[in-house]
């Protein structure tokens, strides 16, 4: 079996759909050994966050020494993104070479139960003395959620997203993403929880560590990224938005939770390090080009705090998914727009069409226009864009991950 033979296999396996529960996935693992048992993870969930705060920790645990695995989803442009060590994508080879071994198991489980074991797999191979483990959907079912004693559990912030899935109210969400604290095992909070969020995050941790916001004193926050101090200490972060700047400090505390020793100076510089692809990405400075993956209501209000910037100025080119609060989305971050294209996310089944969506959007923008492609949406942004407004790309990060080379050859080549 060879890499291309290896996806589409793992492709075909989509049409088990989401399937919640930990029955398939502890048998499949079972059957390989249970390699997650000789590995040592830190486990986090919830709605946002959860991608910056694990390339944090990840970037952390590197600059320490360690030999680290990130496991983390959706990919933005490369599958093996999934599948990290010490910053670098599983070989080709290697995870050609473990589906077949998943594969020859011959128990039926859906595409991230596959990859999951099939990521378990090769840390036990490599070693790894830390396993960075990202959850895929919610958490008490979710398939990374076989593992036993975790260093710490995190939980990033809650908010409304796959609630046909998780739930539709906040705590009944929270309650789905506490699904992975375990007893005696220290949890970490981010620290601007929905306050129902936390009420359940407080019943469910017998040792609970929530960043305190008091100690946190904001330097600045640019395109650059923020600069703040954090209980006495300087910290940086190429991440862009001050939302980042409480990821960070929760990441910080897991750090410091987890218990594994480092030098200080590696929290400070892999927080620095840390590089996240389409979380406010910046593009291009010149001109401005952003790229963003944000499509839930706690995103879009992060993605909104930093669009205030340039308000009135913004030229948007979006497309989302059909099974996402569209119309709140739009109202919270259009007002800040001045033009805005629509496009339809390929090759996605659940997107949204580039005309639904501008028919919503005109509620929200005076000049809302129609592209048929990703190509005609960027060459009428340049034309939008010509006297200096910054554009920015939003709403999925299925979107993100079609047009993010496209606009780094265009932009930045």
């Amino acid at each position: 079996m060879n890499y291309n033979q290896a996806l589409s296999y793992i492709h075909s396996l989509l049409v088990f759909g989401s399937r919640p529960g930990l029955e398939r996935i502890s048998e499949l693992l079972s059957k390989l050994g249970n390699p997650q048992n000789s590995l040592r993870f830190i486990h986090v969930a919830g709605t946002n966050g959860k991608g910056s705060a694990c390339n944090m920790l990840s970037s952390v645990y590197i600059n320490a020494g360690y030999k680290v695995g990130l496991y983390t989803s959706p990919y933005i442009v490369d599958f093996r993104e999934r599948i990290q060590l010490n910053g670098e994508y599983i070989p080709k080879e290697d995870l050609a070479r473990l589906t077949k071994t998943v594969k020859d198991t011959e128990i039926e489980v859906t595409e991230f139960e596959f990859i999951t074991a099939l990521a378990f797999l090769w840390y036990a191979e490599q070693k790894c003395d830390i396993v960075i483990l990202e959850v895929g959907l919610g958490g008490r079912f979710d398939a990374t959620n076989v593992i036993a004693h975790p260093l710490c559990s995190v939980i990033m912030k809650i908010d409304y997203d796959h609630t046909a899935i998780l739930g539709d109210t906040i705590d009944k969400i929270a309650f789905e993403k506490c699904g992975i604290i375990k007893d005696d095992c220290p949890v970490v909070s981010y620290p601007l929880q929905d306050p129902a969020a936390m009420k359940v995050i407080s019943s469910s941790a017998k040792a609970l560590i929530v960043p305190d916001t008091d100690k946190i004193e904001v330097l600045s926050s640019s395109i650059e990224g923020n600069s703040f101090i954090y209980k006495g200490t300087n910290y940086k972060t190429k991440l862009i938005g001050t939302h980042q700047i409480y990821n960070a400090v929760t990441a910080i505390e897991a750090v410091s939770a987890a218990g594994l020793p480092l030098e200080s100076d590696a929290l400070t510089e892999g927080i620095a390090g840390a590089t996240v692809p389409a979380r406010l990405e910046l593009i291009s400075g010149d001109p401005i080009v952003f790229l963003d993956g944000a499509h839930n209501p706690n995103g879009a209000e992060a993605l909104s705090e930093f669009m205030k910037n340039y308000s009135g100025e913004i030229v948007a080119v979006m497309g989302m998914m059909a099974d996402k609060n569209c119309k709140g989305f739009l109202s919270e971050v259009l007002k800040y727009c001045s033009d805005v294209i629509t496009v339809t996310v390929k090759e996605n089944p659940r997107t949204i069409s580039a005309e639904q969506l501008a028919e919503l959007a005109k509620e929200f923008c005076g000049n809302v226009t129609v592209a048929e492609s990703y190509g005609e949406a960027f060459d009428m942004a340049k034309a939008k864009t010509a006297d200096k407004k910054p554009l920015f790309v939003f709403g999925s990060l299925y979107l993100a991950g079609a047009v993010r080379e496209e606009l780094i050859s265009r932009y930045n080549p």
